[in-house]
């Protein structure tokens, strides 16, 4: 019999005769909903057992066997081929592992449909293949290294639960998720990249729909992602700035300042701030409102500074009065940075304290964003929060404070406030 036909047989009989267990119990008190039941006893383990007979099943279902065609295998130095050797690679990880086949087990353990898998899968086989430890080839297929690397960063789960799930050593599962990483934020970073001025035209477009204030080219946030590693009492984090469109897609992200920076000092620690300081983004033509030249612009937080390019919150507005609308518009406008930071957070591994070294957990918040922007563009939205979610425990703009400011930057700032009460006349005149 085929085997992949044998491996399903198999795993429906085990899973037919577990719920057996779970719909017939022994006695006649056991589907009691109590604390000793013996059947809320089995129920996470009978649970387990029929999560990983899944896994098991579907190599064949998704993957046909075939011979694969190597690369070749090559490092970056003699450092990093010390490290890869070290790792305890055997050569032997050649058992080809299942992959869960209905359309709800792909979700809860990649956040992607079961159609994005296997074109991702085919889009990264030759980089996912051509950098095995040297020596010891891996023999595994680019679903299954996918699969390992995709289902660490989907569900968060540690080396010792992969390995047993896939079938692979702990240094096989580190090893695909550390290529996966490296795969998505080195050659794929182009996914994340800032729109051109012609196509800010459409993101601007976009965002005048929401509020009705002209000429704004995405919002911009900052959240924290905590990091700890195993023996360490002190709890690192580290700092993500990202800017989104309407949409929630990421146009730009800087990851790798300590969280202990306010949202700032990360910006203006940024390429992204040098960038647009030095005109080569958001360089466009003005819009004019009632005399006033509108530059375009991002709308932040009340933790960043109040820039010509940079609109933030008016702190005690008058009530009834324009100040006011332009905050509600301002907060509406903000939503699409929230809802991203809220399906980041979705991924498993950026859910809790990242068990990993401080550069490991940047490239695992970079990959994130990278597929984040991936399954939008494919228009799945297997790990994007609902619209209508309510985000604001994500908005942590009220625990990082702007820092104090000179004589020069108060003079950008009185500048910055001529515009903003423009857009905040247009604001009324939009919910009038």
């Amino acid at each position: 019999m085929d085997p992949r036909m044998l491996a399903a047989l198999v795993t429906s009989v085990i899973s037919q005769v577990l719920l057996c267990l779970l719909l017939f119990p022994s006695s006649p008190t056991d589907h009691i909903f109590t604390s000793t039941s013996s059947t809320s006893t089995l129920f996470p383990l009978i649970l387990h057992i029929l999560s990983s007979s899944e896994l098991l099943t579907s190599i064949s279902l998704l993957s046909p066997t075939r011979k694969r065609k190597r690369i070749g295998s090559f490092v970056d130095s003699e450092q990093e081929e010390e490290e890869i050797n070290d790792e305890g690679f055997t050569g032997d990880d050649s058992s080809q592992v299942p992959l869960p086949p209905h359309l709800d087990s792909f979700k809860l353990c990649f956040r992607m449909t079961s159609s994005t898998f296997k074109w991702l899968s085919g889009l990264l086989e030759p980089l996912l293949e051509c950098r095995d430890p040297v020596g010891s080839p891996l023999n595994l297929s680019p679903e299954i290294r996918l699969g390992v690397g995709l289902f660490r960063l989907a569900t968060g789960s540690g080396y010792a639960d992969i390995s047993s799930r896939f079938g692979v050593s702990e240094a096989t599962s580190r090893f695909c998720t550390k290529q996966l990483c490296r795969v998505l934020c080195t050659n794929f970073r182009f996914w994340v990249a800032f729109p051109s001025p012609s196509e800010l035209q459409s993101v601007s477009a976009a965002f005048e729909a929401i509020g009705g204030i002209p000429n704004c080219c995405g919002v911009i946030d900052c959240t924290r992602f905590r990091v700890a590693r195993e023996g360490n009492y002190q709890e690192d984090s580290v700092a993500a700035q990202i800017v989104v469109d309407s949409a929630s897609r990421i146009l730009s992200v800087v990851v790798g300042f300590h969280g202990d920076k306010g949202d700032s000092r990360v910006l203006k620690s940024s390429t992204f701030y040098r960038d647009v300081e030095e005109g080569k983004l958001l360089n466009s033509s003005p819009v004019f409102l009632k005399g006033v030249a509108v530059p375009q612009y991002l709308i932040g937080d009340g933790g960043y500074p109040l820039l010509p390019w940079l609109m933030v919150p008016i702190v005690d507005p008058v009530r009834t009065s324009s100040e006011e609308d332009f905050n509600v518009v301002h907060h509406l406008m903000r939503l699409p940075a929230l809802r991203t930071i809220a399906s980041l957070r979705n991924w498993g591994v950026l859910s809790r304290p990242i068990d990993e070294e401080f550069r490991t957990a940047v490239a695992y918040i970079g990959a994130c964003s990278i597929l984040h922007n991936v399954l939008l563009m494919r228009e799945d939205y297997s790990a994007l929060c609902d619209a209508t979610d309510d985000f604001s425990s994500y908005d942590q703009c009220s625990q990082y404070y702007r820092d104090t400011t000179s004589l020069e930057e108060n003079s950008i700032e009185q500048k910055a406030s001529v515009i903003q009460n423009a857009l905040s006349a247009r604001a009324k005149e939009f919910r009038t």
